[in-house]
């Protein structure tokens, strides 16, 4: 299955659910775009409507729908900077849960912008190092 051997490190240390969803929606838009960045990007908002990168991981979110702009508005021909699977659209409240668990440093006195990108630079740190780097 060219989708599980496609996946990221970040899915592979995630639910199975998670995997599933990269797989199936990976292997599906293959034989509709064919191998490439399309593909992946594709695995990717599927997995972001239902889970949300914490670390070097991605755990299931409260509600379902999609984290950023980029996956709000969707399509090739409308580019906007993602949340990195920071979910953006979730309450400061919950994006402060988020932060504390990361250890994210200042994060009382940050704004939800601010918010999500000390957890997405959090979140790319929590990657690298799981990845040996």
């Amino acid at each position: 299955m060219p989708g599980r051997e496609d996946m990221p490190s970040t899915l592979r240390r995630s639910p199975d659910k998670a995997q599933r969803t990269w797989a199936e929606t990976h292997d599906s838009a293959v034989e509709t775009y064919g191998e490439g960045e399309r593909s992946h990007r594709t695995a990717f908002a599927a997995v972001k409507h239902q889970f949300e990168k914490v670390g070097d991981h991605w755990e299931p979110k409260s509600r379902k729908g999609p984290s950023d702009a980029q996956a709000a508005g969707g399509g090739p021909e409308r580019r906007t900077p993602t949340a990195g699977g920071v979910d953006a659209n979730a309450s400061k409240d919950h994006l402060l849960s988020v932060a504390r668990e990361l250890d994210v440093r200042g994060r009382s006195s940050m704004t939800k912008p601010e918010l999500v990108t000390a957890i997405e630079k959090a979140n790319d740190r929590a990657t690298r190092k799981a990845r040996g780097g």
